[in-house]
């Protein structure tokens, strides 16, 4: 097997990222105006020179789904979102200058069946994730990560505690909880039981949760564990609480640093490996994105598809993370 180094990171040039860029006479788009980071080596040295204050990268890669029995697609959602936003308009309420584009992970397709090899896969991504987003985050800077699945949370979360030298906590906006048995081995459906194990998060709140999809064990989990608490999608609907209030809700005392991860299978009709036709609209996380006014540490968009294993795709994709991204922008 494969064994990943630093090396299996693609830092964008210039004109690696104008080579995305749509131009258009009068306008000015947000990727010819985004930092781009200048050196051959990521350091956190490097980083602190940049004016940027947000840091942009991808990690495209489905072997953490595959590897918990989901559909393979994951690493396609992260060249057209990250298109899609180069391309929109630079002007008052989004500046490129505030974001340095930074690159991508290359992560070999592995095309296997083997649960275990992927497994053991998972954990040598995560070992290579982490390094980068320590560096990002002792810069000083809030990476947004794009994905690939939802097992990149535990490194990203590692990553960004070693930095700040102190255990992390985290809003988690999904349907389901990622807090699967880590004896299984690594996956994209126990990056936060391995983070909490681990001592790397401390409070973790879930937000959007179905019940329909809460196992036994996860259940007893969270009313055994003070520190794992979460907001019901089902509740939602039958109390018709307000999103935001019950985001404050579940926020209440918990201290920073504090960061943000969004599953996009949480939102209704995005593709994605376990998409829903019962959750959020987008409009409603973008609404809470723009109401919550949090100083994220990270913000981690993952498990979206262009593309699935099973041929459906989703045109809009893009445009989905795009938004997302921009509104956390904004209101950070």
């Amino acid at each position: 097997m494969e064994k990943f180094t630093m090396d299996s990171f693609q830092i964008f040039s210039k004109s690696d990222i104008l080579s995305l860029v749509n131009k258009r006479d009068g306008e000015t788009k947000l990727g010819q105006n985004v930092v781009y980071y200048p050196h051959g080596v990521i350091s956190t040295d490097g980083l602190k020179q940049s004016p940027a204050r947000f840091v942009l990268l991808g990690i495209p890669e489905d072997i953490g789904v595959r590897a918990n029995y989901g559909i393979g697609g994951a690493h396609t959602a992260w060249r057209p979102a990250l298109k899609t936003l180069l391309n929109l308009q630079q002007n008052q309420f989004l500046k490129g200058q505030d974001l340095l584009v930074l690159g991508e992970f290359n992560i070999p397709a592995n095309n296997t069946t083997d649960i275990n090899e992927l497994r053991k896969t998972v954990a040598e991504i995560d070992d290579l994730v982490y390094p980068i987003i320590q560096a990002i985050v002792a810069a000083g800077k809030v990476p947004i990560v794009i994905g690939g699945g939802h097992n990149n949370c535990y490194p990203i979360i590692k990553g960004t505690s070693q930095a700040l030298k102190t255990t992390v906590n985290v809003l988690n906006i999904d349907a389901h909880t990622d807090l699967r048995n880590t004896d299984e081995g690594r996956h994209s459906g126990n990056g936060f039981s391995t983070a909490l194990e681990e001592g790397f998060l401390e409070q973790y709140r879930m937000l959007g949760v179905h019940q329909n999809y809460l196992s036994e064990a996860q259940q007893q989990f969270i009313s055994e564990n003070s520190a794992v608490k979460a907001f019901y999608f089902d509740d939602l609907l039958a109390y018709q609480q307000d999103l935001n209030v019950a985001a404050q809700i579940l926020l209440n005392g918990v201290k920073q640093p504090l960061a943000l991860e969004i599953d996009l299978d949480s939102i209704c009709g995005v593709l994605a490996s376990a998409s829903t036709p019962s959750g959020f609209s987008l409009n409603e996380i973008r609404q809470l994105l723009l109401q919550l006014q949090k100083n994220f540490t990270y913000l981690h968009i993952c498990e979206g598809a262009y593309q699935l294993n099973n041929g459906r795709k989703d045109e809009t994709i893009g445009k989905t993370i795009a938004y997302l991204v921009s509104d956390f922008m904004k209101s950070s």
